[in-house]
C-alpha cells in the first residue's frame, strides 16, 4: 500500500499549475499518495507552526519559526525575478509616503511583509486576507494595500495605483531575485521518502512546464478574476525555471533575506535556510 503524504498548497493557479501533474496523476508518484490539502498562504504559514503536513508551501519569511519541524525543499518554490508583491493606493503615492501611511496586509508571515517592512519601517498595517485588500484600499480603509497572488494582475480593475513593486525594489537593492513561497518538508520524514516526495514534485513542475496548455487548462478555475491570457501570464511569472530547481542565485537572496530581517528586527534570530534536494 502506498504511503500517504499531505500535500498542503494555495488554492490559487500557480499552485493549481505546478501541481497539475501530480493531481492528475500524469507524473509518477514514486510509490507514494499525495493526498492534497488547500488553503491560502498565510493559513499554510500557521498550520506549518503545528506541524500539520508532510510537505507545505510555505513563506520563506515563516520558515525561520518552523525551521526545527521543517526544511526547506529546492523544488517547487515561487521567485519574483525583478517583480514581484505590489504595493497599491487609491491616490497616487510614491514608495516614501508609506513612512506615514496604513497599509492593509495579507498576513505578518508573508515574505510580502517582510520585504514591505524593509522598504518602510514606519508605515503602520493591518492584517487582511488576501482577496479581501482590493476592495479594502477601493474603498478607503486603508491608505494602501499589499497585493499578492492574483491581484498583482487585477489591481488596475479596481482603479488603483501601484506605489512599489517589492520585487523590483528588492533587485535594485541587492541585484538578487526575490524568494517569496516555498515547499517545506517534515524533518522526522526517512531520507527514502524525502528522496521521492522531491523527485514526484520534481517531475510535476517540469511536467506543467512541457505541457503548459494543459497544466493552464487545470489551473483556469483557480485563477481568481483572471482570463485565460492573464492567467497564462501569471504562472509563466511564478512557475519557471527556478520553481523546478531553486538556483544559486535565489539560495543566496534567501540568506540575505533572513541576515536583513534579522538586523532590522523582523526575525528573532540570524538563520541560515537548510535545504534538501
Amino acid at each position: 500500500m502506498a504511503r500517504t503524504i499531505s500535500l498542503a498548497h494555495s488554492p490559487d493557479s500557480d499552485d493549481a499549475f505546478m501541481f497539475c501533474g501530480l493531481a492528475r496523476g500524469r507524473v509518477d508518484p514514486r510509490g507514494l499518495a499525495f493526498a492534497h490539502h488547500l488553503a491560502d498562504i498565510e493559513t499554510l504559514n500557521r498550520l506549518a507552526l503545528e506541524g500539520r503536513h508532510d510537505v507545505t508551501a510555505l513563506s520563506f519569511h515563516a520558515w525561520p519559526g518552523v525551521r526545527r519541524g521543517y526544511r526547506l525543499m529546492t523544488c517547487g518554490a515561487s521567485v519574483g525575478d525583478g517583480y514581484g508583491p505590489l504595493v497599491v493606493s487609491r491616490r497616487p503615492l510614491s514608495p516614501q509616503d508609506l513612512d506615514e501611511c496604513t497599509v492593509a496586509v495579507p498576513g505578518e508571515r508573508t515574505t510580502a511583509f517582510l520585504v514591505l517592512r524593509l522598504l518602510s519601517p514606519s508605515a503602520r498595517w493591518k492584517v487582511l486576507p488576501f482577496d479581501r485588500v482590493l476592495e479594502a484600499v477601493a474603498r478607503g480603509d486603508a491608505d494602501a494595500g499589499l497585493v499578492i497572488h492574483e491581484g498583482q494582475m487585477t489591481y488596475r480593475d479596481h482603479r488603483l495605483h501601484r506605489v512599489q513593486d517589492l520585487g523590483e525594489w528588492w533587485r535594485l537593492e541587492t541585484g538578487l531575485p526575490l524568494p517569496l513561497g516555498a515547499l517545506a518538508i517534515r524533518r522526522t520524514l526517512d531520507d527514502d521518502t524525502v528522496r521521492r516526495c522531491a523527485e514526484a514534485v520534481r517531475d510535476s513542475v517540469r511536467f506543467a512546464l512541457e505541457h503548459r496548455e494543459e497544466a493552464l487548462e487545470w489551473a483556469l478555475p483557480f485563477a481568481r478574476g483572471l482570463d485565460r491570457a492573464r492567467t497564462a501570464r501569471f504562472v509563466g511569472l511564478y512557475v519557471n525555471s527556478q520553481t523546478l530547481e531553486l538556483g544559486e542565485r535565489a539560495v543566496q537572496a534567501v540568506s540575505l533575506l533572513y541576515r536583513l530581517g534579522h538586523e532590522a528586527g523582523l526575525i528573532p534570530e540570524r538563520v541560515e535556510p537548510e535545504f534538501v534536494g
